[in-house]
């Protein structure tokens, strides 16, 4: 191994453990324990949000943190599932007609999470960063909202005593099975997560950096083990099995059912994780590199999907504790990755006493702030189109299921993004009698090259005793075959009107491509092409002749 490619794999392993200081590690064993107070609870119970056992979130909090903790950038971001991402999961399995329950974790759960590991690697490899970043703010809050008041609504029956969780099935049919299971709610179930939801919302509120997630579940395994529970008709989880997960291979059998939702899945996973990354990043912290976290966050999804975890991202709540209890480095992140483990290895008959309206009330508690109405207000003051967008797309997610929603969400970015490049940019002058200054504001593109021409076409229509026509291409930093082809049509147009075109200030990296064409060579065999606008609005006008008559 050479001595370059060697510096090259220690900065790509552990790159948030550069110049680390020993001051830092009381901190950082700090907050990974802080951390993983919220994140190990909140973890298993985001796994029921897809009738999953509740290991499957355990085992998200092992693999794939480890692996982010390795080869990710950010210094506090905790990466397991979110719910978001756990919502996701429990309607593309749902979709594909895969059973999951929570006694047994499908091989398809392993397929789903490698298929998305794949895709954001794929994205990593085309360098595709900064391309998912274009999908706007008010999509993602409209995508949040819809699964924000999906899981909430879902998670109720739960709150009442009943055992499935139809979440996966969609608001409408959450909805529904709220009103069935009104009738046979459990007054002890409801009596234990009214107490559990108010005492996450009041420690939320007043004490934020106390674990109120462990308390709660604290307090629903002691009751248990008393005894209070069981003979008032609250249900437990299934057992939690003891030990580290052995690895498992995937099933091929539904990967095209899976297909649709993993990619889904792998927009908001890499979307969630930038937006963390970014949002808790301080200054003076190394800038947050898109392709470094599409490459950490596919390998924890690659790697972790053979050890049955769930598709993972960078959570907000985790990783604001992880940072607010004092997080250096992702050193803090392997603390919570030792914590999982003695979790798993030690306390699985524990963890079997859990009550499921316990965790019903933290995943309710927790997806109750993805319903931002301060956003939706926000945006109705500034921008009534981002409203707009924000409102369709929560109520596509909840009419036909989120992930059409966030189909629809991509497509509303693609179709904002090419309006905005399709937009006009230019300003036309009158430096003299016999010459028009056209000013390009912005970067032509396929997209805009045609209207741009017929702008400029349009403009000088207007400017009589005009001979010549002034391009000032200072802003033209990229070329394509539509462009070189606009400037042809632009330049026979304004020659039949008895102009003549010239361009001037062309970019040195642009020139040396455009001059492989032959209107360019023509152009600057004619004198048409300058190095400054001055010296193309000095140059002697050719004589006035006129128009070319119409063909007939």
């Amino acid at each position: 191994m050479s001595p370059e490619t060697a510096v090259a794999g220690r900065r790509m392993l552990l790159p948030t453990l550069r110049g680390y200081r020993r001051a830092w590690l009381g901190a950082d064993i700090l907050a990974g324990l802080s951390a993983g107070a919220v994140v190990i609870p909140q973890a298993m119970a985001y796994a029921t949000i897809a009738n999953l056992p509740v290991q499957a979130g355990l085992y998200t909090c092992m693999v794939p943190m480890l692996v982010y903790a390795l080869l990710g950038g950010s210094r506090a971001m905790s990466v397991s599932t979110t719910s978001t991402i756990a919502t996701l999961t429990a309607t593309t399995l749902v979709s594909a007609g895969v059973a999951a329950s929570s006694s047994d974790i499908p091989r398809d759960l392993i397929t789903l999470t490698l298929l998305v590991g794949v895709i954001l690697l794929a994205a990593r490899l085309l360098r595709l960063g900064s391309l998912v970043e274009i999908i706007n703010r008010p999509t993602v809050v409209g995508i949040q909202i819809g699964v924000g008041a999906t899981v909430a609504v879902g998670q109720l029956p739960k709150l009442l005593g009943e055992t499935d969780d139809p979440t996966g099935h969609g608001f409408v049919h959450s909805f529904n099975a709220v009103l069935a299971a009104l009738g046979s709610a459990n007054p002890a179930t409801v009596v234990l997560s009214a107490a559990s939801v108010a005492t996450l919302f009041l420690f939320k509120r007043f004490l934020p950096r106390v674990p109120a997630p462990l308390i709660v579940v604290g307090a629903g395994i002691a009751l248990a083990a008393i005894g209070v529970l069981q003979p008032a008709g609250v249900e437990l989880i299934a057992p939690v099995p003891q030990g580290f997960p052995l690895p498992g291979l995937p099933s091929f059998t539904d990967v095209a059912a899976l297909l649709p939702g993993a990619a889904a899945i792998a927009v908001m996973a890499f979307l969630e994780s930038e937006a963390v990354a970014r949002g808790i990043r301080k200054p003076g912290e190394p800038a947050i590199d898109s392709n470094q976290e599409l490459f950490a966050t596919s390998a924890a999804n690659v790697l972790g999907s053979f050890f049955s975890t769930l598709p993972a991202a960078g959570g907000f709540s985790q990783s604001a504790v992880n940072q607010n209890a004092g997080a250096r480095s992702q050193l803090s992140t392997l603390v919570t990755v030792a914590l999982a483990l003695l979790v798993g290895l030690f306390l699985g008959p524990v963890l079997s006493l859990l009550p499921q309206a316990t965790l019903a009330a933290l995943v309710f508690v927790a997806v109750f702030g993805l319903i931002d109405i301060r956003a939706l207000v926000m945006m109705w003051r500034i921008s009534r189109r981002d409203f707009w967008i924000a409102l369709v797309t929560a109520l596509i997610g909840l009419s036909a299921g989120l992930l059409t929603a966030v189909a629809a969400g991509v497509v509303i970015t693609l179709v904002l993004v090419l309006m905005a490049l399709s937009k006009v940019r230019i300003r036309v002058e009158r430096p003299s009698s016999d010459a028009v200054l056209v000013t390009l504001l912005g970067p032509l593109y396929t997209a805009n090259a045609q209207t741009t021409e017929q702008a400029i076409l349009e403009a000088v229509a207007h400017e009589e005793g005009a001979r010549i026509v002034v391009l000032d291409g200072a802003r033209i930093d990229d070329i394509s075959v539509t462009v070189i082809e606009m400037f042809e049509d632009l330049g026979r147009e304004l020659t039949a009107s008895g102009l003549q075109l010239r361009i001037a200030r062309i970019d040195p990296a642009v020139e040396v491509v455009v001059d492989r064409t032959d209107v360019f060579r023509r152009m600057k065999a004619e004198g048409r092409t300058f190095t400054t606008v001055e010296a193309a609005l000095a140059a002697p006008a050719p004589p006035p002749r006129p128009p070319a008559a119409p063909a007939g």
